[in-house]
């Protein structure tokens, strides 16, 4: 007798590899994001908190910078969760940890490209965490875990 998957159900959730722990413990210790990211650059946790530094900044600047730094840790991320075996839809859950740099990178992506008038970008990447199954809010309070 064959067991099938229930295609109705839609994708399983994408479960991100735990590719980069020692990196994530240097973030929560209070080492600079800067000196980490030389040890970790395909690391999307990285660029999301250099990112939410420059966002904190607040001004045309920073906004310039979060973008890019965003968008770097959003297309580390697409290249993960591609390696990964995710096809463009599907869940992304917030609460596995791996997964939370890409979904911070893609909140920070969002926010920066509203402050640099990039709108279309900015409503695209707010759906797209809905479409993954969570939220801004939800990934906003991520934020609070590394700093």
């Amino acid at each position: 007798m064959s067991t099938h998957e229930n295609l109705l159900q839609g994708p399983a959730p994408t479960l991100l590899p735990d590719d980069f722990p020692a990196a994530r413990e240097r973030l929560t210790s209070g080492d600079d994001p800067v000196d980490v990211v030389a040890s970790a650059p395909a690391s999307s946790l990285v660029w999301a908190v250099l990112a939410e530094g420059a966002l904190a900044a607040d001004d045309a600047a920073g906004n310039v910078e979060a973008y890019a730094y965003a968008r770097t840790g959003y297309h580390r991320g697409l290249d993960a969760l591609r390696r990964a075996g995710w096809r463009g839809q599907g869940p992304i859950p917030a609460d596995h940890v791996p997964n939370q740099g890409f979904l911070r990178s893609l909140l920070a992506l969002s926010q920066a490209a509203h402050l640099i008038g990039e709108e279309d970008e900015a409503e695209r990447c707010a759906k797209f965490l809905v479409d993954s199954g969570t939220s801004v809010d939800e990934v906003r309070a991520l934020a609070s875990t590394t700093k």
